[in-house]
């Protein structure tokens, strides 16, 4: 029996194959990162990339599916170990930190980016790269309560400084409702062609379908 049985059942045969084979870059190895990445290697994708710079702190393992034995190791590479263990799916893994001037070799064979960095600066470069190649990207995050999911072509960088902070309030219940919601954008998409903006609040548990005129 395939590990993919349920999902299989759910998807179809052939989106399940165009699922396995859509390559996929994900940006961001934190609490949106590594869940999605988790979610998209469970449900059937196998042609995964992970870029993030950072190491592993033991502030993060409330909101990442890490341990206390890998703090101190680089998120992208205990991503991809964990994952291979669990699933079998071998996940590209870069620890390089993405900018304006590599954004072009570390994104170029992809078919689908996802933006989930924690700062404006990379956001940007990833941004702008998917302008200029007409890459689809999606971009996902969080502030407080708010979290939404957004498209390339309606998305703005939230901020024209590298002001970002990682000392803020995130609630783990949040973090899991967006990383839902954006894998199955992600799965539409792919199977689709179906591009779809949402905003979620988790104080009433709302989700929101977007309509934006871009």
């Amino acid at each position: 029996m395939s590990i993919f049985f349920h999902e299989q059942l759910h998807r179809t045969d052939v989106v399940m194959a165009k699922l396995k084979n859509f390559p996929v870059t994900i940006c961001g190895a934190g609490a949106l990162g590594a869940n999605l990445a988790e979610n998209l290697v469970r449900a059937g994708f196998g042609n995964l990339k992970v870029i993030d710079r950072d190491r592993i702190e033991e502030r993060n393992l409330s909101t990442q599916p890490y341990y206390r034995s890998d703090v101190g190791a680089f998120k992208s590479k205990i991503l991809a170990n964990n994952l291979y263990r669990a699933i079998g799916t071998k996940v590209e893994a870069e620890t390089k930190e993405l900018t304006a001037v590599n954004a072009a070799q570390l994104l170029r064979d992809s078919g689908l980016i996802i933006d989930v960095f924690d700062n404006s600066t990379s956001r940007q470069a990833v941004k702008d790269y998917a302008d200029r190649t007409e890459i689809p990207c999606l971009h996902a995050g969080l502030s407080a309560e708010y979290a939404e999911v957004i498209w390339n072509d309606a998305y703005r960088v939230p901020s024209d400084a590298n002001d970002d902070v990682c000392d803020y309030p995130l609630a783990r219940n949040l973090v899991m409702l967006t990383v839902a919601v954006a894998c199955e954008t992600i799965v539409s998409f792919i199977a689709t062609g179906k591009q779809q903006h949402y905003t979620l609040t988790l104080k009433d548990l709302s989700v929101q379908l977007l309509n934006l005129n871009c």
